[in-house]
C-alpha cells in the first residue's frame, strides 16, 4: 500500500487511490488478496542482515566517534550522528532487495514477473547487474535520516523519562522511546523515500524523471504540492512506530541475554 501511494502521481485519477481503506479494497478487488503479499520475499530475506547491521554499526561508530571526539561529547549529538553513519553503512545492503520488492509491487508490472528470484534475473538480464544498485544515493538519504532521527531521538526521550526501577519498567520505557523515535524518523525521511521508490521503479531505456534525491524532491513538490512528499506516510508510520519500539526492545533483551549467558561462559 505504501508503494502503491508513493508510485501514484498525482492523485492517479479514476484508478487512483484515495485512502489506506480505499487501496485495499481495490487491490483486492482487482488484483486479488495475494497480491497484497508480492514482493515479500525480499523484505524478508533483508530484514536480519538490515537490522543487525543497524544495531552492529551503531555501536562501533559510538565507539569510532568517542575516541576521535573524546567522551564528553553531547551524548544526543554523538547518537545523531552514529545513527547516520549506521543508516549510510545500512543502505549499501538493501538497495537490491528494495529495488526488486518495488518492481514488483508496482501494478504497472502486474504479470511481468513470477517472483522474486524471475524479476531478479530479467532486471539483471535486461539492464545489467549494477541496475541493482539504481537509487543508492536516495537509499543513504532515507536510511541516514531514518537512522539519525531514530537514535538520536531516542536518546533525547530516554533522558526525559526516570529509569525504570523493574525489568518489565525497563521494556515499557524502552518501547516508549523507540516508538517515538520510529515516528519522528519516518516524519524526517518520508520524502526522500518517495523520490527512492519512483527512482528504483525507473527501468533502464525508459525516460528517466528522476536521477538524483534532492532535485527529485523539488520536482516532486513543484508539480504535486508538499503533501505528494508524504504520500505513503500513514500506512508507514503505521508500520514504523510501533515498528521501532518492538526494535528496541527485541534488540535490548536480546543483547542483555547475550551479555548474560553467552559473553559470560566464554570467560
Amino acid at each position: 500500500v505504501k508503494t502503491r501511494f508513493q508510485l501514484q502521481v498525482g492523485s492517479g485519477g479514476a484508478d487512483g487511490y484515495s485512502s489506506i481503506g480505499d487501496c485495499f479494497r481495490k487491490i483486492i478487488k482487482n488484483e486479488g488478496f495475494g497480491t497484497l503479499y508480492r514482493g515479500i520475499i525480499p523484505p524478508i530475506m533483508v530484514e536480519a542482515p538490515k537490522r543487525a547491521t543497524k544495531f552492529a554499526a551503531n555501536e562501533q561508530y559510538t565507539i569510532l566517534y568517542k575516541n576521535i571526539f573524546g567522551q564528553d561529547i553531547n551524548k544526543q549529538g554523538l547518537s545523531i550522528l552514529t545513527g547516520v553513519s549506521a543508516g549510510i553503512t545500512e543502505a549499501f545492503i538493501v538497495v537490491p532487495f528494495e529495488l526488486v520488492k518495488i518492481r514488483l509491487q508496482d501494478k504497472g508490472n502486474a504479470g511481468k514477473y513470477n517472483g522474486s528470484l524471475d524479476a531478479l534475473t530479467k532486471i539483471v538480464r535486461s539492464e545489467g547487474p549494477l541496475a541493482l544498485y539504481n537509487g543508492l544515493e536516495a537509499t543513504l538519504w532515507r536510511h541516514a535520516t531514518w537512522n539519525g532521527g531514530y537514535f538520536g531521538c531516542i536518546q533525547g526521550v530516554k533522558s526525559a523519562i526516570p529509569e525504570a526501577e523493574t525489568p518489565n519498567g525497563n521494556l515499557a520505557r524502552n518501547f516508549v522511546a523507540g516508538a517515538i523515535g520510529g515516528t519522528f524518523a519516518t516524519m524526517l525521511n518520508t520524502p526522500f523515500d518517495v523520490v527512492k521508490t519512483r527512482i528504483q521503479n525507473q527501468a533502464k531505456g525508459s525516460v528517466l524523471k528522476y536521477n538524483w534525491t534532492l532535485p527529485g524532491v523539488a520536482m516532486v513538490y513543484r508539480e504535486e504540492g508538499f503533501r505528494a512528499l508524504y504520500k505513503g506516510f500513514v500506512p508507514k508510520v503505521l508500520r514504523l512506530g510501533p515498528g521501532g519500539g518492538i526494535l528496541l526492545v527485541v534488540f535490548d533483551t536480546v543483547s542483555s541475554l547475550i551479555r548474560k549467558h553467552v559473553l559470560l561462559e566464554r570467560v
